[in-house]
């Protein structure tokens, strides 16, 4: 019978474990990444921080909202003040409808004055149309000296024929704050006054605003580095059929857009803000706002829910129900001492942070970090 030295058996036993050992953590590593990429599509705008655009063209998921049900009836609630329809005491335009005969007798009534009269007052707009507006400036010929003299137009006529403030105003209202699409915008000129305009006379309009606002713009840009809380988020945006970054900062008074083809730090130091701010900065986790290590950081709750939303539905973890309904609770709070006083009482604050640690210690029971 063949026979194995002990010195060879315990080679090739140790030679076996090793190589289970080493299949082990392959198989572990292998799972490890199928769970990623099975999470990475698991998720989307509505469950997660990705913005919109990265669900591509596939069917959106079907929305589900973050917010909870208040349980209040559709439409204006009690004690809110309407915008009923009111009639005026002094209307631009009085129409008469006269009494001309008696219905019953067929009597003429021209001659009868009226005792009273039944108002009803219509509300629309008159029709709209481009008036041209013609300045003559006067040329004469001095008598005395034979100097020939002009009149001055007014400095905003430029031009032999040009638009007027208003009509450009509207058009680049139209174009940026209502998002309405270039060619879309001179619709609306031809269909609401009888006048199409070209895309290159909004594009002016627009350049010529820009530049008006530039003072205005700065000032902003320095009341948002002097604030102490400031909201930043980044969404994207076609520009030219390429994507491109709308950078956002904002308070409840003021905002900034920077538009920008890159999302990360090259793009927020062009921005402006951020490399000045020293006050506390609200955001979601996305890498590059940690950079700027001079401010505070508080992330974005929305996105808290969102990722807490994720897995609920992916994993069913108790702790992360739990960790939404904490979040809501604290709002609703909040929201409803912020009348009284701008803090919630120490106890209700202790409270609710020991419950929040709980819940931390809970997600990270059921989600230990890799070794």
């Amino acid at each position: 019978m063949f026979m194995m030295s002990t010195d060879k058996t315990l080679n090739l036993v140790t030679s076996l474990v090793v190589q289970l050992y080493e299949r082990d953590e392959l198989i572990r590593q292998q799972q490890e990444k199928i769970q990623t990429l099975q999470d990475q599509l698991a998720k989307n705008s509505q469950n997660s921080s990705k913005p919109p655009t990265s669900d591509g063209l596939k069917k959106p998921p079907r929305t589900s909202s973050l917010r909870e049900k208040s349980g209040k009836k559709n439409g204006g609630q009690k004690g809110h003040k309407g915008d009923t329809l009111k009639q005026v005491e002094k209307p631009d335009h009085t129409k008469l409808h006269p009494v001309t005969q008696c219905s019953h007798c067929h009597i003429s009534l021209e001659d009868i004055a009226a005792e009273q009269y039944e108002k009803r007052q219509v509300f629309d707009i008159p029709p709209v149309r481009v008036e041209v507006t013609e300045h003559q400036a006067e040329i004469k010929h001095c008598p005395h000296c034979g100097e020939m003299n002009k009149a001055d137009f007014p400095v905003e006529v430029t031009q032999p024929v040009q638009y007027g403030p208003r009509i450009k105003s509207q058009a680049t209202y139209f174009n940026n704050y209502h998002v309405v699409p270039l060619e879309r915008t001179t619709e609306i000129f031809a269909d609401l006054y009888g006048h199409a305009i070209s895309e290159a006379i909004v594009l002016q309009a627009n350049a010529t605003l820009a530049d008006r606002v530039q003072p205005t713009t700065e000032a902003v840009k320095e009341a948002l580095i002097n604030s102490d809380v400031v909201n930043f988020d980044e969404t994207g945006l076609r520009v030219g059929g390429k994507l491109h970054w709308v950078h956002v900062a904002s308070t409840p008074e003021l905002t900034d857009y920077t538009v920008h083809s890159k999302r990360g730090s090259e793009a927020m130091d062009e921005a402006g803000i951020l490399p000045g701010f020293e006050g506390i900065a609200v955001h979601d986790h996305w890498k590059p706002y940690f950079n700027y290590e001079q401010t505070s950081h508080s992330l974005c709750n929305a996105h808290h829910l969102r990722e807490l939303k994720f897995i609920d539905q992916r994993y069913q973890q108790q702790w992360a129900t739990e960790m939404k309904n904490l979040l809501r609770e604290i709002k609703d709070k909040v929201e409803q001492t912020r009348p009284q006083q701008d803090h919630l009482p120490s106890e209700i604050i202790t409270d609710f942070e020991q419950r929040y640690d709980q819940l931390i210690a809970q997600g990270l029971e059921a989600n230990p970090p890799p070794p």
